[in-house]
């Protein structure tokens, strides 16, 4: 296939047309040293919802197909130095090549011979970062690009040992998503631009470094310099650039299966492996809905508490907040989260983040579909009951049921994308996609569901393709079908559509009769609350009347030991309602809470709530922020050094 076809393949028609992608060869996953064998490369989207407003790059014109980094990490200066090669395609008149880069100090860029080429970096926005345009000689094919991160990357975070589990060692880990990649990685920083790619990244003697990839074995001494290591790693199959992830510490690999295992810290490791013991199991029921897992490997990284998100779905090394165990595998659901995007994301990749529903909607829908599987339909219902809570709420935030971020299909313009990271996105997805599977019938939509991740396996998708799809080969020409799914208003309208299948209200029964009881005079459910599972716990304590009097709570606390509960899910959910009723006696426990952990979704709705509040929680979030402000990733901190506490 010439580079021109390429560069314009695919828009919605030719890519359903031509959907049968070449399976990849799972041979391939065995680490190779390289060079990396030559991968099918992804198709770029030529179609108008395709273009990526929170990228530079001009894809149709000149894109990367390949990055390999040469990179050394330096703890004192905190940075990551070396080189990028990047392999590109190009059209045969194009004259430049645009990047994305934010705050990279670049110190030379040559082409594949070693021949100087001619470069600039544009003006900063302070959401997306520069451009940086480099020139093309017509026969340039490889660009090299010696940099070295800036210390403020805001896909990095670098932890002092104190910070740390263990104490003794420094730590290092990024991420990437949405677009902070580009403030360490100079290529296309877009999920519609995929990538293979490959590294080799060298660590102080004593550190281990582990990627988003297969691993060419142990790290090899530097003959040159014995107080460091060399690892390299090697991904096959274009990936979008976000997940490209990286991680350097003192960390242990425990194995859970034949084909999963657990890094983390050595104080850590053996909590995580018991939490994470059912990853094979759920491997295995994501297969059998979903199709084979192409993607060899399947760890997890447990991070230390300062990572920013519940989960992380890097390819081959999923990165987990530790905030996750809770000692009963009560909270495994999110590990199920993270392995569905090994198929909705990973697989098939939202080509925009205005899309970013194809990621996450997809995803919420398929983890309810394997708990269902593994843990039973009771907990699957209740879970999704919880789901559509959030989704509610979500939507309320956004500004109720005709505001425009109700819809799957949002407007990014002029914002960041992390915008649309709302359960919106999550929720009203898995909401859509189970309106879809009860309209159509269960048996019906899983083919096409499987037959999905099938058709666009790495590559990026967009919602007018996806509904193209589903009107091609599950809809069939059915008028009756078309209508009783109501896809376009779905997808394009604020808002939830009548079909919409509201969750089982059986399913909370008892906590919700629970919740009445305390509400009207204050019964606080003791022994329910023994037997009953997490979701019906947070059931219970999210239905609470939002307005309660200090000795009620005081009770609620007392009698079930809510501000000392060690499930991270549940405490969140009591310490926001004792922030909104200014219950003194959670302080101390939200303290801890705050300068322990560093999750975005508790962190940022908590200091907020407490910085409305002028004269009892902004005094406590000031104090609070100025503890805890080192432990915060960028991504958590972003939003909260804008209210300058």
């Amino acid at each position: 296939m010439s580079s021109l076809r390429l560069l314009l393949a695919t828009a919605a028609a030719a890519a359903l047309a031509s959907c049968q992608s070449v399976a990849p060869n799972l041979a391939s996953m065995t680490p190779q040293p390289s060079p990396v064998a030559a991968a099918p490369i992804a198709p770029v989207l030529a179609t108008a919802d395709a273009v990526d407003i929170h990228s530079y790059a001009r894809p149709l014109e000149a894109r990367v197909t390949h990055v390999s980094l040469d990179l050394a990490v330096d703890f004192e200066t905190r940075r990551l130095s070396g080189t990028a090669a990047l392999d590109i395609v190009r059209r045969p008149d194009a004259r430049e090549i645009v990047l994305d880069d934010r705050g990279l100090e670049i110190q030379s860029i040559v082409d594949g011979s070693g021949a100087p080429l001619q470069y600039s970096v544009g003006t900063s926005d302070p959401q997306l970062g520069s451009p940086l345009a480099i020139a093309l000689r017509p026969d340039t094919r490889r660009i090299v690009i010696r940099y070295a991160s800036a210390s403020d990357a805001g896909a990095l975070q670098w932890l002092t040992p104190q910070q740390t589990a263990g104490k003794r060692l420094p730590y290092l880990f990024s991420q990437g998503q949405a677009i902070e990649n580009r403030s360490w990685i100079p290529t296309q920083d877009s999920p519609g631009v995929r990538q293979s790619w490959e590294a080799r990244i060298t660590v102080p003697t004593g550190l281990v470094a582990v990627m988003s990839a297969p691993s060419a074995g142990p790290g090899r001494s530097n003959e040159r310099d014995p107080g460091h290591v060399t690892y390299s790693f090697r991904m096959p199959h274009s990936v979008a650039p976000y997940m490209i992830a990286i991680a350097v510490g003192d960390v242990r690999f425990q194995s859970l299966g034949p084909r999963s295992g657990v890094w983390t810290e050595p104080s850590t490791i053996a909590a995580a492996a018991r939490e994470l013991e059912d990853t094979e199991k759920m491997i295995a029921a994501a297969e059998a809905l979903y199709g084979p897992y192409l993607w060899g490997r399947y760890d997890l990284l447990v991070l230390p508490p300062s990572f920013p998100f519940g989960g992380m779905e890097n390819p081959t090394l999923t990165f987990l907040t530790p905030t996750f165990i809770a000692g009963d595998k009560s909270l495994v659901s999110l590990v199920a989260h993270e392995l569905a995007h090994s198929w909705s994301g990973n697989l098939a990749t939202n080509a925009t983040w205005a899309d970013f529903w194809l990621n996450e909607g997809m995803t919420t829908y398929a983890t309810y579909r394997i708990v269902e599987s593994l843990y039973g339909p009771k907990l699957a219902a209740q879970q999704y009951a919880n789901g559509f809570d959030a989704m509610m709420t979500a939507i309320d935030d956004a500004g109720g049921m005709k505001a425009p971020d109700s819809r799957l299909h949002i407007d990014l313009k002029g914002r960041h994308p992390d915008d649309g990271l709302t359960d919106v996105a999550y929720e009203k997805g898995a909401a859509f996609l189970r309106t879809i599977e009860h309209v159509a019938g269960r048996e019906r939509f899983d083919a096409w569901l499987k037959g999905w991740f099938g058709w666009h396996r790495f590559e990026p998708v967009t919602s007018a393709i996806f509904l193209a799809d589903i009107r091609q080969n599950l809809v069939r020409g059915d008028a009756a079908l078309e209508q009783k799914l109501m896809l376009d208003a779905w997808v394009y309208e604020p808002g939830l559509p009548s079909n919409l299948v509201r969750p089982d209200p059986a399913a909370f029964a008892n906590v919700d009769a629970a919740v009445s009881r305390f509400a009207s005079n204050g019964t606080i459910p003791s022994q329910l609350w023994a037997s009953w599972n997490t979701d019906e716990r947070l059931r219970f304590v999210n239905r609470l009347p939002r307005k309660i009097t200090k000795q009620r709570l005081g009770a609620l606390d007392r009698a079930l030991s809510l501000s000392e509960t060690g499930n991270n899910e549940v405490l969140f959910a009591w310490l926001s309602l004792a922030v909104a009723n200014r219950y003194g006696a959670a302080v101390p426990a939200l303290e801890r809470f705050l300068t322990t952990q560093g999750r975005r979704k508790f962190v940022a709705p908590l200091i907020k709530a407490l910085a409305k509040d002028s004269a009892w929680g902004r005094p406590i979030a000031s104090r609070v922020y100025r503890v805890a402000r080192p432990l915060y990733h960028p991504i958590t901190a972003r939003g909260l050094d804008e209210l300058k506490l």
